[in-house]
């Protein structure tokens, strides 16, 4: 018995894409190989809404083959599109597709329009589809201005997202500034318009960074929306200011926080409409607000919810049904609930069709003289009209054909001839969309080929399916036969199965199909053969597999994997570790069946698995090591239980079958279960499923079984310690192929665009499939419409596009498994829908009434229902500050936005300025996108206060007065009337003193007060008015500066003290005034009070860090000593604790030493003749008192010395500055004789700073008033030691000074001169240096 072919079996089961990829792709009638005539196939072709990237070149595809090979043409916009005459244009060479070359020049926007490509040769003409080219669009947000957003706990808020409008339309999420996605839960979440909804808000909402981002996946670039900041705060806290301004709004009003039953955010009131496409996604949206949080509800009224096609989305908020049809469309009611009470919204789904086929045409090859017919049935709601075109041209105005006769939607042919062969277009359309398919007719007379390969040899896994091509061509249609063996008989049907385009299929391959198979085409002319040849391997096995190991830290572990192959193919075995590679470690070594594993560490723990592999098949198998601590002492022996053995299958049926086994030793811990597990050697061979579990004292189990499985089972004992290692497999059982009991999941019906429906499922697998040929009809018919259901069968996938669907109508869509043994049982009916579009009409008689200087209330016409084109969102108003009323010239600000929700016909505008013109416009708002907007209105707002003065500063203080400036307020709000100062002054303790009140004229930007009190603080409060009002104020405070005259000699004057101090502080007028070895440094500082000074000073010129002197407490000025003489040094001051506050340096230079002063005085000659003449009285002197001395004779001073054997120091008196009892008048009582000596009260000459060494011209050669010589006694000084002054002696040949008595506090300003020392205050006088020789001597004052 010969078999003929099957028409009906078209593809077969997923996971067979090696062998069997082009059956998915068969057609009723045969490809016609290229070497011979026939008319043009459009082979390729962009699709019909081609969005461009506007940064890349356009290329807009047509490819078509035929014999001879066909030219091609163009239309643009229903012109002829001549390329030859744009140079940015060129074609494709051997191909219509066209290359826009926009990236050197030119814009994608030239070359939008509607594109239709022509291909042509001798035999017909076919024609592309209308495809229509426009850029992508990924546009900036527009900018705003968003004001910080102040809320009480617990109200609820809607944070807009309005991006822009893209081509195709963004994917919206939002973010905070670390890129992280917001939480989002049953209280906050995001809407299908990309708003942030909030049903009540709580303080942990507080944050600044609330931004949406828009992401346009075609140009792949993402834009983002000013970030949002939200505080949450108490009503308590909110500004009376803000509560007013924003109380009229129904957004952010500070309303009370008390718990409250829910009200819906989106949509509004108690109903709506909804429309979507078959096929498309239906999605039904519901977000509500109240205290606490409501939880939403989905029930449809006229029905239950389709199980495998409804899925809830966005913590319940959003319902979606999946590849919706005609028996979706209904009533929808969302039901929001809380404690305090339960609202509902009725939603009406229809579900609309564009076209889709229920038969399209195809390509029909006939024998000159034979008849036949192209049919075109297509479905839609509303139903397409059919139209037919030859060669491109309407077939009313084509050549006419005695041979063809049009039937509706079927050409009928008949005795055809070979000028009939032509190319037919049909076309199906409504108004959601079009089809066009192109089939021809052509017309052959050719002897039957083989086109598969002679000799091609296929190799197949045992129990696994076998395809053997035989691709074939002839006219008339050859009839296909297969032989086994040269001499065989006809393949019978209970084995094989012969598919339509010639491939035997072998349902299960077994050792003895092995061999060679012949195909024979026979038709009237003629007959072809061709032989192929078929090797049934065995599969792959692991023979023993690695096993469970538990080893301790640094041991050893080995793994075991023996596997059996194919002896003509090659086997390959990986190990892998947690699935990934092993650790590149030499610890690690594999040899053929082995893999080791030495000085085990904690990390090596894990799944290590074996994988075997050859060209056709792979196995795996896998073991678990886990790595303990070293046990110090032997401890009992507690293990997972042995494998089971000595499996046996009895009792088998279809369905069901019998396992027993015998227990393995439970090794001192009970068994507690039993797991049986599977291996479908057909489907997946290798792998082991869980079948079944039965208690520890259960040795048998009947399983349920399922069909066309190969089965073979292994069981595992657990106890305490855990599970064993799997027993040896059973023997194999084979159940017998019957249809699917099951159908696929997930079926959901979703538009992807305004005009299709994507009809999605989740595919079975192999083990559900029940049999071979797996399929899938995929039916959908619109929901409120009458039409039947249109169905097509497919495989090997998981979605089906139905294009041209009506916009926004319900669908009814079934998925149905199949398989050659039969229908599975009738499918769920699940509800999807097509998408909207966008509104078409703007809000009408829009009229606005201004509230007072900040808030204005809107209303308009709402928009006819049917010119939404969709399900209503609510109404946007734009409102834009045009120009102020006191400035005609300003120029336009950025626009602000205001959602309003549903059909609301009105809506508050707060925040407005006051005395601004304003304009505005309204817009509808559908699930789609934004409508047309209204006209402009314009409006404007009355006068309000004015904000505070821009700035207010202090300038000029005196004693008695304070200059005041200031800029006027950055925000009139009207016309300025005048300003209002007010003051008073501030005492020591920081009391105020009274209150004066000034006006001031609006013109004015400057004003003096007089007559103010001296180093005196006072306060200000400054405002400006309007006709409204006075405004928000702005204080400052300023001191008049000190009566110098009244400070002098008390304390040095601190710089900058009773002025207003500077905003930024700095150090200036930075002086030094240098003596020989010290230098008085003083500075003026502006700045706050109580800062410590540091000094520091270096060599001018050298590279050594400088050196750091810490002035005690904030004076002004300091002393430097210890400097080199004749030396040049660099210093500057700075601040402690303030980086960077130092003043610009001041170089100054200290005195050259004293020897070349006495050089340069040397130099001249007045010096030297009275150089003469002290020497030579000198040398009288000395003769004279060498010969006194001899004789024993006395002078005046050293009678006085014995007259005086123990003299005492006596103070010096304040009222008349003498010392003591001792005037002018009386005599010089004599010193001790050890008056020069060291004593407790002496300073060493190199710890004074300040004596007559340092900073007279020195001692020796000068003569006291009485002419003594003094070369070898004291004199006279006034030491400056801690701001305090001392009378002092110096002994020159000792080399120190000597106290006598302390002085009156010495001002820190003092300058020192030869023989005279002056202390710089009016309570001291200049003393000059007096000369004794044997006792103390009263110095003479000289004021």
């Amino acid at each position: 018995m010969q078999l003929k072919i099957m028409p009906k079996k078209k593809c077969l089961s997923a996971g067979r894409v090696p062998l069997i990829l082009f059956l998915c792709q068969m057609i009723s009638a045969l490809e016609v190989p290229l070497d011979l005539v026939q008319p043009p196939t459009i082979t390729q072709q962009s699709p019909k809404d081609y969005i461009i990237d506007p940064r890349e070149n356009i290329v807009i595809q047509c490819e078509a083959k035929g014999k001879p090979p066909p030219s091609f043409s163009w239309t643009r916009n229903g012109t002829h599109f001549d390329i030859d005459k744009d140079p940015l244009v060129t074609m494709k060479p051997g191909s219509g597709t066209l290359i826009i070359n926009i990236m050197s020049e030119g814009k994608a926007e030239t070359y939008e329009g509607v594109y239709q490509c022509t291909a042509r040769n001798e035999r017909g003409a076919a024609i592309s589809n209308n495809i229509v080219v426009r850029p992508s669009r990924s546009p900036l947000w527009t900018k705003e201005k968003l004001e910080p957003i102040t809320l009480q706990n617990g109200q609820p808020l809607v944070l807009p997202c309005r991006p822009p409008i893209g081509l195709p339309p963004a994917i919206i999420f939002w973010m905070d500034n670390s890129f992280q996605r917001l939480p989002q839960s049953e209280r906050v979440s995001q809407g299908l318009n990309g708003d942030l909804y909030f049903s009540n808000v709580l303080p942990e909402d507080t944050r600044e960074d609330y931004i949406c981002y828009a992401r346009f996946n075609h140009t792949q670039t993402i834009q983002q929306k000013q970030p949002i900041s939200l505080k949450v705060i108490s009503v308590d806290e909110l500004n009376d200011t803000i509560a007013a301004n924003l109380s009229d709004t129904e957004f952010y009003g500070a309303k009370s926080s008390k718990e409250r039953p829910p009200t819906f955010l989106t949509p509004e009131g108690n109903a709506s409409r909804k429309e979507e496409l078959r096929g498309n996604v239906l999605s039904l949206e519901c977000i509500a607000e109240g205290l606490p949080t409501p939880l939403i509800y989905w029930i449809k009224e006229d029905g239950t919810l389709p199980a495998n096609r409804t899925f809830y989305r966005n913590f319940q908020k959003t319902l979606q049904i999946i590849q919706v049809s005609e028996a979706d469309s209904g009533n929808y009611q969302c039901i929001a609930k809380n404690t305090l009470g339960i609202i509902r919204h009725t939603i009406s789904v229809t579900v609309k069709a564009a076209p889709y086929w229920i038969m399209a045409p195809r390509n029909l090859v006939l024998s000159p003289g034979e008849d036949g017919t192209l049919i075109c049935r297509a479905n839609g709601n509303p139903k397409p009209r059919i139209s037919w075109l030859t060669n491109g041209v309407p077939t009313e105005i084509a050549p006419d054909d005695p041979s063809r006769r049009i039937d509706g939607d079927t050409i009928i042919f008949s005795n055809v001839q070979e000028r009939s062969s032509a190319v037919y277009q049909c076309n199906a359309s409504n108004e959601y969309g079009y089809l066009l398919a192109n089939a021809f007719v052509n017309v052959l007379a050719e002897l039957p080929r083989i086109l598969t390969p002679a000799n091609t040899l296929y190799q197949v896994i045992a129990n696994r399916p076998a395809f053997l091509d035989c691709a074939f061509f002839g006219s008339p249609l050859p009839t296909i036969e297969w032989f086994k063996g040269a001499k065989g008989s006809a393949l019978h049907e209970d084995i094989y199965v012969i598919h339509e385009n010639g491939t035997l299929e072998i349902p299960v391959a077994q050792k003895d199909n092995s061999g060679t198979y012949t195909c024979v085409a026979r038709n009237k002319l003629g007959v072809a053969k061709n032989e192929v040849h078929l090797e049934i391997k065995d599969p792959t096995r692991i023979l023993k597999q690695p096993e469970y190991a538990v080893v301790q830290r640094g041991g050893r572990v080995s793994f075991e994997c023996k596997v059996k192959h194919d002896h003509t193919l090659i086997a390959t075995v990986t190990w892998l570790k947690d699935n990934g590679e092993l650790p590149n470690d030499e610890r690690f070594t594999v040899d053929k069946d082995h893999l080791v594993v030495t000085d085990v560490r904690d990390s090596d723990g894990g799944i290590y698995t074996c994988v075997a592999n050859t060209t056709l098949d792979e196995v795996s198998a896998s073991a678990v090591l886990s790595v303990v601590a070293p046990t110090p002492t032997p401890a009992p022996i507690y293990d997972v239980p042995s494998p089971p053995f000595d499996l046996e299958l009895t009792d088998q049926l279809d369905k069901s079958v019998q396992l027993s086994w015998t227990p393995g030793d439970d090794n001192n811990s009970p068994i507690t279960k039993f797991i049986i597990e599977y291996e479908d050697a057909m489907h997946e061979a290798g792998l082991w499923h869980h079948q079944a579990e039965v208690s520890g004292t259960q040795t048998t189990a009947q399983l349920k079984l399922s069909p066309y499985v190969n089965y073979s089972f292994r069981v595992m004992a657990e106890n305490s310690i855990g599970r064993s290692l799997p027993s040896e497999a059973s023997e194999q059982y084979q159940t017998k192929a019957a249809e699917p009991d099951k159908n696929p999941t997930a079926v959901e019906g979703l538009g992807s665009e305004p005009d299709n429906l994507v009809i999605t499922w989740k595919p079975l697998n192999g083990f559900e499939s029940n049999g071979p040929g797996l399929q899938y009809k995929v039916s959908w018919r619109q929901k409120d419409g009458d039409d039947e259901w249109t169905s097509v069968v497919v495989a090997n996938v998981s979605k089906y596009i139905v294009s041209g669907t009506p916009t926004f109508v319900p669908y009814l869509i079934k998925v149905q498994a199949l398989n050659v043994m039969g229908f599975a049982p009738e499918p769920a009916v699940v509800t999807g829908h097509s998408g909207e579009d966008l509104p078409m009409v703007a809000p009408g008689n829009v009229r606005v009434n201004v509230v007072n200087s900040t808030l204005a209330e809107v209303h308009w016409d709402p928009v006819p229902l049917k010119s939404i084109r969709g399900r209503l969102q609510g109404y946007r108003i734009y409102y834009w500050k045009a120009q102020s009323a006191s400035q005609r010239n300003r120029r336009h600000l950025e626009k602000k936005i205001l959602t309003f929700q549903g059909s609301k016909t009105h809506g508050m505008l707060p925040g407005l300025e006051p005395f601004s013109h304003y304009a505005l416009n309204v817009r509808v708002v559908n699930g789609k996108g934004e409508g047309p907007a209204s006209p402009d209105r314009a409006f404007s707002t009355p006068e309000g206060v004015p904000s505070a003065p821009s700035s207010l500063k202090i300038v000029n203080p005196t004693l008695d007065s304070l200059t005041l400036e200031w800029d006027p307020p950055s925000r009139p709000n009207g016309i300025l009337t005048e300003y209002t100062l007010k003051y008073q002054p501030i005492n020591s303790t920081h009391e105020l003193g009274p209150l004066i009140d000034l006006k001031i004229p609006a013109n004015k930007t400057r004003w003096t007060l007089k007559n103010l009190n001296f180093s005196t603080r006072y306060k200000f409060y400054f405002y400006a008015q309007t006709s409204v009002g006075p405004g928000s104020q702005i204080t400052e405070e300023g001191v008049t500066t000190v009566d110098e005259g009244k400070m002098a000699g008390i304390l040095p004057p601190d710089v900058g003290a009773g002025k207003v101090q500077a905003v930024n502080p700095r150090i200036s007028n930075l002086t030094a005034a240098a003596a020989e070895t010290s230098a008085n440094i003083s500075w003026k500082y502006e700045g706050p009070e109580h800062v410590n000074f540091y000094v520091e000073y270096g060599v001018a010129g050298s590279k050594e860090e400088w050196r750091k002197e810490i002035v005690n407490g904030s004076r002004s000025f300091f002393g430097l000593k210890g400097l080199m003489p004749g030396t040049a040094y660099k210093v500057r001051v700075g601040a402690e604790g303030h980086s960077g506050f130092v003043s610009s340096e001041a170089v100054f230079e200290t005195g050259p030493a004293m020897a070349s002063r006495q050089v340069d005085i040397a130099t001249q000659g007045w010096f030297i003749g009275l150089m003469c003449a002290v020497a030579l009285l000198i040398l009288i002197l000395l003769i004279v008192c060498f010969i006194r001395r001899n004789k024993g004779g006395k002078y005046p001073v050293k009678e006085k010395e014995d007259a005086h054997a123990d003299p005492e120091i006596q103070p010096m008196k304040e009222d008349d500055g003498t010392f003591g009892e001792y005037s002018d008048a009386e005599d010089h009582k004599p010193l001790k004789k050890g008056s020069r000596t060291p004593s407790d009260r002496t300073v060493k000459k190199e710890d004074s700073d300040d004596s007559l060494v340092d900073y007279g011209e020195g001692v020796n050669g000068q003569f006291n008033e009485d002419g003594s010589f003094i070369g070898q006694y004291s004199a006279f000084a006034i030491l400056n030691h801690k701001q305090v002054g001392y009378l002092t002696t110096l002994d020159e040949k000792l080399g120190h000074l000597q106290v006598l008595h302390p002085l009156l506090p010495l001002h820190p300003h003092f300058s020192l001169c030869p023989k005279t020392i002056c202390a710089n205050s009016p309570k001291l006088a200049c003393f000059t240096t007096c000369l004794l020789v044997t006792g103390p001597l009263v110095p003479a004052l000289h004021p």
